[in-house]
């Protein structure tokens, strides 16, 4: 048997980076995209490839590997089987005309490309362009969990949005380069989207969900879309359209990604849980929280967008429940779900950390005990208070509660004084 080494594609994978497993994950992730089902290839298979065992992948395998690095099999180096000899005749009136031109065009390019000066050729997009706004989308992250909502952060998030998708016209790029800027672009949509979700300018959100909708599905990204799908769930949640919340929350969770990764799966759930407490669905909670609880459980140390594994911990599904029972009237576990979260926050959620105490002492409150209560609101940090619209908003509605169950109390004279003191 010939196994001559495919030096075509040896030499393709070293330009790009990529290894025999991380090839084989792209080119299951392609294969998803084309079929819906997520493909089985290996390292192994791409070994075989490149020292020449396997010299004609299967038709779904070669579109695949074409869709991953732009070049057709011919030009990765593959032969088809029961290929005749070449002879300039037989290529000349054996070959269809389609298959001519791609062979002589390919011929062609790589001479061009071999031939012309650098400075000459348009400039190649890489998976180190990628990376550098990647990076950039960390800092987003970082600024919404210390403080989330704010306009900055959506016109920030925005406009790397609009420079991810400028560096896709900027020059040449493979398939999997082109994926991931249109990840990359969508990343940033649906930080802006939660940005003017938490700080209550809902409009301006479903614009950025719009966006954020389109660019995932260009990327094929199933991820991303899980987080833009989720959140719309949460969109909806705040809106008070609990069916709306649902329905987008049940896309989410029907991607293939709550199957493979049950930290996805988990968060699904507990997103689930929250929509039930909106509704009113008290039947409900106590399953969704320890099924969204078994599959953190579950879930490994594999790798996770950073947007998914700089929130959602214990922590966050305690914050959930809490939002749940909070909204269905279950005080006294809101309240537990409540202590379970600030005891698992971790520093830097300093966003999280003023919205769980401000629902706190929502629940004290209803359970009656005023005194605590407010001491609870006054340890809510001052810049939280008057800065982040939810947090803002909660504590209203907790002052106004005070006031109407307790008028002339030490309590209520006291967090008069300090909410004075806020506007000082």
């Amino acid at each position: 048997m010939d196994t001559t080494r495919n030096t075509i594609l040896e030499a393709w994978m070293d330009e790009h980076g990529y290894s025999a497993n991380s090839l084989a994950t792209a080119v299951n992730s392609a294969l998803e995209s084309l079929t819906g089902r997520l493909g089985r290839c290996d390292g192994r298979q791409v070994r075989d490839w490149r020292s020449g065992r396997v010299k004609w992948p299967n038709s779904a395998t070669r579109k695949a590997l074409e869709g991953v690095t732009g070049r057709d099999p011919l030009e990765l180096g593959f032969v088809p089987r029961r290929r005749p000899a070449p002879t300039v005749a037989s290529e000349q009136e054996d070959v269809d005309p389609m298959h001519r031109r791609t062979l002589v065009a390919g011929t062609i390019s790589a001479a061009v490309a071999a031939a012309a000066p650098g400075a000459a050729s348009a400039r190649k997009i890489g998976m180190r362009d990628v990376e550098r706004l990647q990076n950039k989308f960390a800092a987003v992250i970082a600024s919404d969990h210390s403080r989330g909502g704010q306009i900055d952060i959506e016109e920030r998030a925005t406009r790397l949005a609009d420079e991810a998708l400028n560096l896709q016209n900027s020059g040449s790029a493979t398939q999997r380069v082109r994926s991931n800027l249109y990840a990359t672009a969508a990343s940033f949509r649906s930080s802006a989207m939660w940005a003017a979700i938490d700080g209550r300018r809902f409009q301006d959100s479903i614009t950025h969900m719009r966006e954020a909708q389109t660019l995932a599905e260009l990327s094929g990204d199933q991820a991303i879309k899980f987080r833009i799908w989720s959140h719309a769930g949460s969109l909806y949640r705040h809106l008070g359209r609990p069916a709306d919340a649902r329905a987008a929350n049940d896309v989410a969770r029907n991607l293939h990604i709550t199957r493979r990764d049950p930290m996805f799966a988990s968060l699904g759930l507990a997103r689930q849980m929250a929509i039930q407490g909106v509704a009113h669905e008290r039947g409900g909670l106590r399953r969704a929280f320890d099924q969204a609880q078994e599959a953190m459980a579950r879930a490994g140390e594999d790798h996770r967008p950073v947007w998914l594994t700089a929130f959602y911990d214990e922590a966050e599904l305690h914050s959930l429940a809490l939002s749940a029972y909070l909204a269905a009237g279950e005080w006294s576990t809101a309240e537990y779900h409540a202590h379970r979260c600030l005891a698992a926050l971790r520093p830097h959620m300093r966003r999280s950390l003023a919205i769980a105490t401000s629902r706190l002492a929502h629940a004290q409150l209803a359970q009656g005990d005023a005194d605590t209560a407010a001491h609870t609101a006054m340890t809510v940090p001052a810049e939280a208070a008057t800065q982040h619209a939810r947090v803002s908003r909660m504590l209203q509605e907790f002052g106004a509660a005070l006031r109407a169950t307790a008028p002339s109390s030490v309590s209520t004279r006291n967090w008069t004084e300090h909410t004075r003191a806020w506007r000082a």
